[in-house]
């Protein structure tokens, strides 16, 4: 199978020369020997949109002295990517779910792309030998800043995200129910 230059890219080469880590993007473990999941693909083109990211930095960054400020910014830069209104508070449409015509406010990510693209950053991380104290996807910021876009989208949508409640089956429900005590017989009542 060939493969390009991009996929066997190292962070050794990204990163400015970081030897103590020796990740490679062509490292991720794949779930079977044959074609990787779509998470898979998705998460090792994540992953080397970032290590592109820290080479084009300015200056050029290596994964080692990367940390939640860096990756704030990534995602702060993919915002110019994003497909999603916001709306701003002095916008006649904020807080309005369906608005009813167009209006200049800004095209950003979603919070749940991010979200999820975050998730695969931090488990790309550890798989390429980064340790989880060290991960800066993981950081407090970066939760922070998850929890910000969020509670900002809703806002401006009119919709809140709820966090979703399990549901148990009907029949445990039903079983999990007291059942009424039966009434005694009226007196004279044989």
């Amino acid at each position: 199978m060939e493969s390009t230059n991009s996929e066997n890219t190292s962070f050794n080469s990204i990163g400015n020369s970081n030897t103590t880590t020796g990740m490679s993007v062509s490292d991720l473990p794949s779930p079977s020997s044959t074609t990787p999941s779509r998470y898979e693909n998705q998460k090792r083109r994540d992953w080397n949109t970032f290590g592109q990211y820290l080479k084009n930095h300015r200056p050029p960054l290596s994964l080692s002295r990367c940390s939640g400020a860096h990756v704030l910014e990534f995602l702060r830069y993919l915002d110019q990517f994003g497909k999603t209104k916001v709306h701003t508070p002095i916008c006649p449409f904020y807080g309005h779910p369906n608005p009813p015509a167009p209006c200049p406010c800004p095209l950003r990510q979603a919070w749940g792309s991010l979200d999820a693209l975050i998730g695969r950053l931090r488990a790309a991380f550890e798989e390429n030998g980064g340790k989880p104290e060290a991960n800066p996807f993981g950081a407090r910021a970066v939760r922070l800043y998850l929890r910000e876009v969020r509670d900002l989208q809703s806002k401006a949508r009119g919709i809140s995200y709820e966090k979703k409640k399990r549901k148990r089956p009907p029949q445990q429900q039903i079983q999990s129910l007291p059942l009424p005590l039966p009434l005694p017989p009226p007196p004279g009542a044989t």
